[in-house]
């Protein structure tokens, strides 16, 4: 009996873990992971927007403006991630959409 109740705990425990997966795009637990990994790597938008600046402009724009707007960034990037994790079993944004984007700091845009 305890190995009937063992087998189907785990039958729904793997379709349960497979679903989410199969038939929508975000799910709570995407977002769970998303807001993590933003949460840990905001900071790297610092050196991501200086090199960005610098490559696209000129070094001393990109040490100064590419600084400042790395630093903005990834204070955004981190508090959102932490919204995220606290928020994770609601569909706030609808769906479970990433608020920022691109969703990760080294993301595709």
């Amino acid at each position: 009996m305890e190995k009937k109740i063992l087998s189907v705990s785990l039958l729904v425990v793997i379709i349960l873990g497979i679903t989410p997966a199969i038939y929508a795009q975000d799910s709570a637990f995407s977002k769970l992971g998303r807001g993590a990994a933003n949460s840990l790597t905001g900071w790297l938008e610092i050196p991501k927007n200086i090199y960005e600046i610098s490559s696209t402009e000129n070094p001393l724009k990109g040490v100064s403006w590419g600084l400042v707007k790395g630093l903005g960034l990834g204070a955004a990037r981190t508090a959102i991630g932490l919204y995220e994790v606290v928020t994770f079993p609601f569909p706030l944004p609808e769906n479970y959409e990433p608020i920022m984007t691109p969703e990760y700091v080294l993301g595709p845009e």
